[in-house]
């Protein structure tokens, strides 16, 4: 029954050594606020951060609707600038200047379309222009390839459709025909090579 007491004793022992510790900074006001201020001062500091993170979201997502807010609109535009592009395509050279009035509606139709391009521009959509250029998967859809040695490979060479871009993003990509190009000069010594070494 003694050890049982002089155990108890040393767990009292043990409890009251570690107990002063706590005791100690519990009933100190000063540790015990500068707890707090630190607390509260985190919680600040992550609260002001976030207010930050969402005002700048905030102001990405209300200059991306200003952009972009047209965009389904635009997109249906886009078939009434090819309607009117292939109505003026269509009527032949020789038949403009025949009539007076056939003149007078086709200068119409293209004042409508430069008009509705203007419009277009107006409110952030571009017409992409490509021919030329190289091709841009981002940009461009390839539709064929045009052997063509006089320009370099991957070379934009004709324009099917006009292509469009609001923004930074693309609208519509131009459908285009990419020409292959002449053979890289490696290529035609090579075969060359070969060929005398053949003969």
């Amino acid at each position: 029954m003694q050890n049982d007491l002089s155990s108890q004793s040393d767990g009292v022992a043990d409890g009251s050594a570690a107990a002063p510790d706590d005791v100690d900074a519990a009933l100190d006001p000063v540790a015990r606020l500068e707890a707090e201020k630190a607390d509260f001062k985190d919680k600040l500091l992550r609260t002001l951060a976030d207010m930050e993170n969402l005002r700048r979201r905030t102001e990405r997502e209300i200059s991306d609707a200003r952009t972009y807010g047209v965009t389904n609109f635009a997109r249906d535009m886009l078939t009434v600038a090819d309607n009117i592009r292939r109505a003026l395509e269509n009527v032949p050279a020789e038949a403009r200047g025949a009539h007076p009035a056939l003149t007078s509606l086709l200068e119409g139709i293209e004042l409508t379309e430069r008009d509705l391009l203007k419009t277009l521009e107006r409110h952030g959509v571009r017409k992409l222009e490509p021919e030329g250029a190289r091709f841009d998967p981002n940009m461009h859809q390839a539709m064929f390839e045009v052997p063509d040695p006089t320009v370099p490979a991957g070379t934009v060479t004709q324009v099917v459709q006009a292509g469009y871009a609001i923004g930074d993003r693309v609208l519509r990509p131009a459908l285009v025909g990419v020409a292959r190009g002449a053979p890289k000069a490696n290529d035609s010594s090579e075969a060359e090579s070969s060929s005398t070494a053949k003969g």
